[in-house]
């Protein structure tokens, strides 16, 4: 029988229920932020990832590479292309830059390893 004072441990079970409902509920929030920038309410679609970050860091989730790429680092601000970033492709990268606090990311493309000449059989 347990006291009034002690709490039940989480058990390795718990903690994977945990963390799959923690990915559904940050993919259904970056798509709410999609919808709500596509409709021009920026501080709504930020919230939305305000509190995808959130869950992520508590629950021990990382944030899917998809998903990642639609928000700021330095400013956590939801990002549109067009709107609110500008995405342009430069020497082999994808260079997008916030256009609220003016920071870039730069991701590199990938790109085959050998030329196709050189992947034919003999």
């Amino acid at each position: 029988m347990l006291s009034a004072n002690r709490m039940a441990r989480r058990t390795k079970k718990d903690k994977i229920i945990q963390r799959k409902i923690a990915k559904e509920r940050m993919s259904i929030l970056f798509e709410f932020a999609r919808e709500e920038a596509l409709n021009h309410r920026f501080k709504r679609a930020d919230r939305y990832v305000e509190i995808a970050k959130k869950i992520s860091m508590r629950y021990l989730v990382p944030i899917p590479k998809e998903y990642k790429q639609m928000f700021c680092k330095k400013c956590n601000h939801f990002l549109l292309p067009g709107v609110t970033s500008r995405v342009r492709t430069n020497r082999g990268k994808l260079v997008i830059l916030c256009k609220h606090c003016n920071s870039y990311r730069r991701i590199p493309i990938k790109t085959e390893k050998y030329p196709l000449s050189l992947n034919k059989k003999w």
